[in-house]
């Protein structure tokens, strides 16, 4: 998506194929939002559209998929990550892997086999380079005889597209897979002062609260600099706060992160009637 976007800005013409919609791990609210950011600048994005066969010729790819076929004069193969274990014959060291390959790792990056870790995109972790390189320290600290762990419960996420995508936490759909009865809210950012100043009102910020007893277990924001502001629903969630007491927390105003704030009072109060900075 990123690239995607980036050689569009270049002066491509760039077609987005999705093998089902965009971020599809994600909130769909998410994905339909920022298709919608990229069709408006002129990103044609085809959802649905498993590639079945790709020829070359004459200087040309084309693509079938069920619906069709599209064309083009360069083709960007972005389909994810493998680990590359194969050859590794881990089996013989006792080293259990998933089925794709990745090395099942333990909070202290253990094995199943004794004096055996592993750290990063071969493993089990997500795949992102802050776990990745916090799990080596911790790994290295084991095996030289320590005992480090790397809690993995608060994790978050940016896909620095524009608007770009930030989350943390679980979503709805993955709060419910969890048995957690949960209670939502999403604040358009029409109603953020920093983004009325920045004339782009593109997106929005949710909160996913557990219905019992408030608390916030996840986030989800499409924004300009959605990144800069994730970090604080993060902290949230690691201190347990809840949507009130975020929601009484004192953010400068006319700053992006005031969405947060304010998406937070949203459980109990209609923000589009509050004045300038009320608390």
């Amino acid at each position: 998506l990123e690239l995607a976007q980036a050689y569009h800005r270049l002066g491509v013409e760039v077609t987005l194929l999705a093998r089902n919609t965009l971020l599809t791990r994600d909130d769909p609210e998410l994905g339909a939002a920022l298709q919608q950011a990229f069709e408006a600048e002129g990103i044609r994005v085809l959802n649905q559209a498993q590639a079945e066969r790709i020829s070359y010729d004459a200087g040309r790819f084309t693509v079938a998929f069920g619906a069709g076929q599209v064309e083009a004069e360069r083709l960007l193969v972005a389909t994810g990550r493998q680990p590359n274990t194969e050859g590794l014959a881990l089996d013989k060291a006792g080293v259990t892997t998933d089925r794709n390959g990745a090395i099942i790792v333990d909070d202290h990056l253990r094995t199943s086999a004794a004096n055996i870790y592993a750290a990063g995109d071969c493993s089990t972790m997500p795949q992102l380079v802050y776990v990745a390189a916090a799990a080596g320290t911790r790994a290295a600290i084991n095996m030289t005889g320590g005992d480090a762990s790397l809690d993995l419960s608060v994790v978050p996420a940016v896909v620095f597209t524009d608007p770009s995508v930030a989350t943390v936490g679980l979503d709805e759909g993955q709060a419910r897979t969890a048995g957690i009865e949960t209670i939502s809210r999403r604040l358009d950012l029409e109603n953020v002062p920093r983004a009325l100043a920045n004339f782009d009102t593109r997106g929005f910020v949710k909160l996913v609260a557990e219905a019992r007893t408030g608390r916030l277990i996840g986030a989800q924001i499409l924004a300009h600099n959605a990144g800069e502001m994730i970090q604080t629903a993060a902290l949230a969630i690691r201190h347990r706060m809840t949507v009130q007491e975020l929601g009484d927390t004192l953010f400068p105003y006319l700053v992006m992160a005031e969405g947060i704030k304010l998406a937070a009072q949203t459980f109990s109060k209609d923000v589009s009637q509050l004045s300038c900075c009320a608390g």
